[in-house]
């Protein structure tokens, strides 16, 4: 085991991509040099320009040539910056790469990785800290990967890139720096979830940074006598919905809790499953409908703490 930084881990897990796998190609704005976060570093001296490919500033331009070039063959690893770039070229992701395999009549699939970062990104105001998340768990043909750990981001990136359908692959913009231990020989699926924490009065369920402030959560909890069970979703689709009903059943309660604006948030879909299915009682916690503020006191508003998830969890009474 190496102990790696979320970036590390995702460029190790690329680089091993890149040389097991020929048609496995990067593009995108930076990527030469490594990368806004260091997620590509060295790759480019490794592999050459011509599998790290840099491109010019039009992002619809950059998801266009890489749907054709997995519809020729390649496997191609599509750098985005941040998922509010990606909207200029949402055409490309819901109209192209996520329909092409069933229009085609299974002939052809788009096997790409989007690769958009989610989440608040401190000092970076309204523009560039967005959660996105729900958007691309809405459209049929994709598959939407959040991780929350340098573990999970090597082995996730993997699975998604051996995947071979479209995959928005969402990294948070806060977790970059995070250290940790990884194997490289540690295979996750997509479409798994882990139970990061055991507790029998309530099931927890996040992903992606909101994780952390879970667990932080889930420890005050339990020194004021709450068994607080913590499931990572890791992939919000396919999202593992036997995992998550099994804790239910077990705790007979369910927060569920993400950074995202809560309002129409993947929260919800778990939620109405649960509550459907097992008929227990479900709440979620997410980022107030406003846009996130420059100032800090502004962008506090809009952060999921573990102050917030606390609260939430006392509430069930």
């Amino acid at each position: 085991m190496a102990r790696l930084s979320y970036a590390e881990a995702a460029c190790a897990a690329l680089e091993r991509a890149m040389r097991d796998d020929a048609r496995v190609v990067v593009l995108g704005e930076d990527v030469g040099r490594g990368g806004i976060f260091g997620q590509y570093r060295g790759l480019q001296e490794r592999f050459g320009a011509g599998r790290v490919i840099d491109t010019p500033i039009s992002e619809a331009t950059i998801m266009g040539a890489a749907v054709g070039m997995a519809l020729a063959g390649l496997v191609p690893v599509v750098e985005m910056r941040v998922v509010d770039f990606a909207l200029c070229a949402m055409d490309e992701i819901v109209n192209q790469a996520a329909k092409a395999r069933f229009m085609l009549g299974g002939q052809a699939r788009a096997g790409l990785v989007a690769r958009m970062p989610i989440g608040l990104w401190s000092g970076s105001a309204a523009q560039h800290s967005q959660s996105l998340e729900a958007w691309f768990a809405h459209v049929p043909g994709l598959a939407v990967v959040a991780p929350a750990t340098p573990q999970d981001n090597y082995a996730l990136l993997a699975a998604a890139i051996a995947c071979g359908d479209p995959v928005a692959y969402l990294e948070h913009k806060e977790l970059w720096s995070l250290a940790g231990e990884v194997a490289e020989d540690a295979a996750v699926p997509l479409g798994r979830a882990a139970v990061l924490r055991e507790g029998g009065d309530l099931t927890l369920v996040a992903w992606s940074r909101t994780v952390h402030a879970a667990l932080e959560a889930a420890a005050q909890a339990q020194r004021r006598g709450i068994g607080v069970e913590v499931i990572d979703l890791r992939t919000l689709w396919p999202w593992d919905r036997d995992t998550v009903l099994a804790s239910c059943a077990r705790t007979g309660r369910l927060l569920v809790a993400h950074e995202a604006v809560r309002v129409g948030g993947f929260g919800a879909e778990i939620a109405a499953e649960v509550a459907e299915t097992l008929g227990i009682r479900v709440k979620r916690l997410g980022s107030p409908r406003i846009p996130v503020g420059y100032a800090k006191p502004l962008e506090d508003e809009a952060r999921v703490d573990a102050a917030r998830l606390l609260a939430a969890i006392e509430s069930f009474g």
